[in-house]
């Protein structure tokens, strides 16, 4: 299935701060766990991905540090966390996307689809 960009780009920024919320992590392995935890439906790129790291680091939602090859083993890398006002931010955020999740699950079970005359669309008689 195919998920639309707008979609993606609205429910960007509580993904990123819920995957932070499980612990600091790089911008690779961010992109990473979406896929994972999306079945790979969801996939994101580096150009989608570090504008949102940047914005939510300037609204002080996660705070960056790098690491030296030295401290990880590997090379060096930017690690994001999120920070007390994110954790809020994220809250906030989970409880929007449960409403809308509500409302959509409401319409979806309420509406009959099958039935067109039931939404009030003509059918141009």
């Amino acid at each position: 299935m195919h998920v639309g960009k707008d979609l993606v780009a609205a429910s960007a920024t509580p993904m990123v701060l819920a995957i932070l919320a499980e612990g600091e992590n790089y911008g690779y392995a961010i992109i990473k766990r979406v896929g994972e935890l999306s079945g790979g439906e969801i996939t994101w790129t580096d150009g989608m991905l570090y504008p949102l790291l940047h914005r939510l680091e300037r609204l002080g939602y996660v705070e960056s540090t790098w690491r030296s090859a030295a401290e990880t083993g590997e090379r060096r890398r930017k690690y994001y966390r999120l920070t007390s006002n994110g954790s809020d931010a994220l809250t906030e955020q989970r409880s929007q996307w449960r409403m809308v999740n509500d409302t959509l699950d409401r319409i979806w079970t309420d509406v009959n689809f099958a039935n067109p005359r039931t939404l009030g669309w003509s059918l141009g008689t």
